[in-house]
């Protein structure tokens, strides 16, 4: 089974809230919903944190020179 893409996986999501939301749903199906939506919203959070991962940060060093440094480090810097 191919791997879920962010945007498809955040829309399922949405879509999930907004059913439980509704309050039409048995407590039954209410739970199973509910479920699915941790699962994607899991499977969204590991996707933002890879991205994460990848993005580096221009950052210019006291001496005028630019470095790349990985995303976050910069804050933690400060």
């Amino acid at each position: 089974m191919a791997e879920i893409k962010f945007e498809e996986a955040l829309k399922k999501l949405e879509d999930i809230v907004e059913e439980l939301e509704g309050g039409e749903l048995s407590l039954d199906k209410s739970l199973a919903k509910y479920e699915e939506g941790v699962g994607l919203l899991v499977t969204c959070r590991k996707k933002l944190e890879q991205a994460k991962k990848k993005i580096e940060i221009l950052v210019k060093t006291k001496n005028g020179k630019i470095k790349t440094e990985p995303f976050g480090e910069e804050i933690a810097k400060k």
